[in-house]
């Protein structure tokens, strides 16, 4: 199978406190040759400094000083590597439960998820709620990685039980591809290279699954939606008439001559131009960027969507989604937030909540629909005009929401549409 050498994996990585996430980065970024030599001369200066026998791996990631100093990982860390197979971009998450939300954030434009599990321990009440929120999220590929194998002497049998034990709960989730892997990132068993010391493990090692996952069909390439963001009119010469629409396409594609629809006012024209930046081409896909201009000299503003004429999405007003509460203050019944939807801004209500979710057994808890920070339920959701959405399910950017504080302006939940 040939890979795009230009191609880019976006990944996660996810596990309990202590079960050696930031460790596992740093072996990837130090076996790979990605480490810059003044980075690699300070973390050595570090380590020392701690008393480290060898390079603490873990600090490669660890960039907050609350986090150097406690020695957990606290928020959303983002490295860029790159091999001569494919490109990546690495959110590593934080392991806490309280820090459930940054795992949403990190893990919501993955195309892979990393969950780590401690041999010693096994799965655990977190490797429950990472996969969990892995599933919600619709990550395509998840690869499960049995770290610190070294300190059970690399038995096949702990191994093969915790793979066993992995399956029988996920099993109830809606996980499609899932690999399993024994490594030690502290010595670097299969993370990079393979284990000698595994040599009943017939699979590859982390960095060649991540490298030859298939990715091109992550995106949804049938939905033709481009939202615009903005309005360009430049009024100079050679471009007096030119008004074109801006913004990045969130799937699909797009062609000269294309009959289009313009929602929501239902206006119909014909794609004239598309250009990408200075360049003028015949067709452009997701996750493209550009201005499209039409023949027709049509209303079009910020948060309107141009789509295709037999293929649309649906109008609504009041939906449900699946909402990760992502604030310290509790929900408040009631309350008015600002819902963002691709470049699409209205005020919103939530009007019900239906049930909230039990991140251990996935039981659905009808009795409590009080919403604390990284609760997971399924509400009801009114704006003030109609949206135009997609199910979570088809297409991760038009379905999925969050909702801001109008009063502090924070971003309070993230939501995957379910209609």
């Amino acid at each position: 199978m040939s890979i795009d050498n230009n191609q880019l994996l976006r990944f996660t990585t996810a596990g309990s406190v202590d079960d050696g996430k930031s460790t596992l980065i740093g072996r990837l970024l130090y076996d790979s040759k990605s480490i810059f030599e003044d980075q690699l001369e300070a973390i050595e200066a570090t380590s020392k400094r701690k008393g480290h026998g060898g390079v603490d791996l873990a600090l490669f990631t660890d960039g907050l000083r609350d986090e150097r100093e406690q020695g957990i990982t606290i928020d959303v860390a983002y490295r860029y590597f790159t091999t001569p197979k494919r490109k990546f971009i690495i959110a590593d998450t934080p392991g806490h439960i309280q820090y459930t939300r940054n795992m949403v954030t990190g893990a919501s434009t993955a195309n892979a998820a990393i969950i780590l599990i401690d041999a010693r321990h096994g799965v655990i009440e977190q490797t429950k709620r990472h996969a969990f929120i892995a599933s919600l999220l619709q990550i395509p590929h998840i690869i499960v990685c049995v770290n610190k194998m070294d300190l059970v002497d690399f038995s096949e049998e702990v191994y093969t039980k915790i793979v066993s034990q992995f399956e029988e709960f996920s099993s109830k989730l809606n996980v499609k591809d899932v690999h399993f892997i024994p490594i030690s990132a502290l010595d670097g068993d299969n993370v990079v290279n393979r284990s000698e010391r595994a040599d009943w493990y017939q699979g590859s090692p982390l960095l060649h699954v991540l490298e030859t996952l298939h990715i091109s069909s992550d995106i949804n390439k049938i939905d033709a939606r481009f939202p615009v963001q903005t309005v360009i009119r430049p009024q100079r010469e050679g471009f007096i008439d030119y008004r074109g629409y801006a913004g990045r396409i969130a799937s699909g594609i797009y062609r000269v001559g294309d009959d289009v629809v313009v929602l929501p006012s239902g206006f119909t024209s014909k794609i004239k131009s598309i250009n990408a930046g200075e360049v003028e081409v015949d067709e452009a896909f997701a996750p493209m960027s550009v201005a499209i201009q039409l023949e027709d000299d049509i209303d079009v503003g910020r948060g309107d969507m141009i789509v295709k004429a037999n293929n649309q999405p649906e109008l609504f007003q009041e939906f449900d989604v699946m909402l990760c509460w992502l604030n310290n203050n509790p929900m408040k019944p009631g309350a008015k937030y600002t819902l963002m939807h691709t470049s699409n801004e209205q005020r919103a209500i939530i009007k019900d909540v239906i049930y909230k979710v039990d991140i251990n057994t996935y039981e659905r808890i009808t009795d409590n629909k009080d919403l604390q920070m990284n609760d997971i339920s399924r509400v009801t959701l009114k704006t003030n005009n109609r949206l135009m959405l997609d199910s979570y399910r088809e297409n991760r950017i038009t379905g999925s929401i969050i909702l801001v504080d109008e009063g502090t302006n924070e971003t309070v939940a993230a939501g995957m549409v379910v209609n």
